[in-house]
């Protein structure tokens, strides 16, 4: 089998890396942009699908499949983002003939739906946010916007009934704020999925959001994994995941696990898949949403499974039955933290830091794992998301996998672009992280509090580490005239310690 990988950076490394693993051939699509980025270098062929702008490339249904038929490629590996929820490409690809790595395309478009999985999980008999049952009217008048509202209740969220990571939401606190933010949820949603359908949901005060790792087979067998804790969001966006987590009994875990089997299988599902509920403070879950697709987090379920998810989608998509030990998923071993490493000043708001990556050199050693997705010399660019890595640290406990986290940053060294390695090194300390005493909006109010601080905390030798790299980066491009960029080994003999010495073109 050829599998082509229909996405980019750190995900297309990992599906070829499971790929070469499972003896498969690989096909890389790249954009303009991505001529020289690592997953075009990984693979053993690649395609030119179009101009750097994604709606131009990699959400190009037709130049895809046309990639897939001119290098012979026998399946299709959508990963997370672009269209990996998009249930007519399961169907195009289907329809050419093509294996899609992932769902079928009804399932896709049932659960795809906010409202729509919200209906299916009713019927499983599991618990769902209270919220309205349909996407509101486009043509509703303000007055009937505010009267559905009113049966909600406040605090509520307005939600984009399609896609998700944090887009096409806004939370509202009175009936004053009510028509604008659904305004405002309606243009983001239309602009980041084409769909300007939303939904309100009463907004739980301080829950945890937790999430269940699904595989099922084609043969009806769907096994649960043990959680993970997501809850360390920044605007609605995760940034930090970790399994399992401190707020999860052992009963809890088995309520949860079999409510998440029960929606799948109502559902139909097949292959890889999420759960992800709300938590209240008394420990009662609620059904959110489901994620057709990877996770970005999948790998520190598989670092407390030691199960591959990623082969498990090639195999069951190849038809395999699932014989996977439900006990085995369903129990943690040790404990795992996750970092999405972005290409973010923390310092300034988060803003995007692309550019060229001077010099790169990832964290290892004992528990240590980099799902990297550039490589140096490669120029991170404007026209997609921000993450460069993930960074997953795994232990016996939590205290020892956060202290392992804690090193491998300060290991991890980055030349040329700002990231937010400087944030993950505060958060390792701050009290409320270190004891579990968070909540999905523990992030952005301490934050708030922040607002002017600086995350860089450098010692005197290290500042003096930063000025000699500076100063050898000023010599290089001086005495070659701007027509090279500095060598790698300018990053190695020095600790960044997150900085990433700021020297962006």
């Amino acid at each position: 089998m050829k599998v082509l990988i229909a996405n980019r950076g750190e995900i297309a490394v990992r599906i070829i890396r499971a790929c070469r693993e499972m003896g498969l051939g690989t096909v890389a699509v790249y954009s303009d942009c991505d001529r020289g980025a690592r997953h075009v270098r990984d693979a053993d062929q690649a395609v030119h699908i179009g101009p750097s702008p994604a709606a131009q490339s990699y959400l190009r249904i037709d130049r895809i499949l046309e990639a897939a038929s001119a290098t012979g490629a026998d399946a299709v590996h959508p990963g997370y983002g672009f269209l990996a929820e998009n249930a007519t490409f399961a169907c195009a690809c289907r329809d050419a003939g093509l294996t899609f790595i992932g769902p079928s395309a009804e399932a896709i478009e049932s659960m795809g739906s906010k409202t729509g999985a919200r209906a299916i999980a009713t019927r499983a008999g599991v618990p769902v946010v209270p919220g309205t049952e349909d996407p509101l009217d486009i043509a509703a008048t303000d007055q009937q916007i505010v009267d559905a509202a009113a049966r909600i209740g406040y605090p509520l969220m307005v939600k984009a009934v399609a896609g998700g990571g944090g887009k096409g939401m806004r939370g509202v606190d009175s009936p004053e704020a009510l028509l604008n933010a659904v305004r405002t949820a309606r243009s983001e949603a239309g602009s980041a999925f084409g769909d300007t359908s939303v939904y309100f949901e009463r907004r739980l005060v301080r829950p945890r959001h937790i999430e269940i790792q699904l595989l099922g087979d084609h043969d009806g067998t769907v096994v649960p994994f043990v959680e993970r804790e997501c809850s360390i969001q920044r605007r609605h966006q995760k940034v930090v995941e970790e399994s399992p987590s401190l707020a999860v009994t052992p009963a809890l875990r088995t309520r949860m696990a079999a409510a998440a089997q029960a929606v799948a299988k109502a559902a139909g599902y097949t292959n890889a898949g999420t759960i992800e509920f709300l938590v209240d403070e008394d420990g009662a879950f609620y059904f959110l949403e489901m994620n057709t697709r990877l996770q970005v987090e999948h790998p520190v379920t598989e670092m407390v499974t030691s199960i591959d998810l990623v082969h498990w989608q090639i195999r069951i998509a190849q038809g395999e039955r699932l014989s996977v030990d439900p006990e085995r998923a369903l129990t943690p071993h040790g404990h795992a933290i996750e970092c999405r490493i972005y290409a973010e000043d923390p310092d300034e708001g988060f803003m995007p830091s692309p550019g060229l990556v001077r010099a790169l050199h990832p964290a290892g050693g004992p528990g240590i794992r980099d799902d990297g997705g550039v490589v140096a010399g490669y120029t991170v660019p404007v026209f997609y998301d921000s993450m460069i890595a993930k960074l997953i640290a795994w232990a016996a406990s939590r205290d020892e996998a956060r202290a392992r986290m804690e090193r491998a940053l300060r290991e991890y060294e980055v030349l040329g672009i700002r990231t937010t390695i400087p944030f993950f090194l505060w958060l390792m300390h701050e009290p409320d992280f270190v004891d579990g005493r968070f909540d999905t909006t523990y992030l952005d109010r301490v934050l708030a509090c922040r607002r002017g601080e600086s995350f860089v905390t450098l010692t005197e030798l290290e500042e003096t580490e930063l000025a000699i790299a500076a100063g050898l980066d000023a010599w290089w491009r001086a005495s070659s005239n701007g027509r090279a960029s500095s060598p790698a080994v300018l990053g190695s003999g020095w600790k960044s310690v997150g900085r990433q010495d700021g020297l962006r073109e």
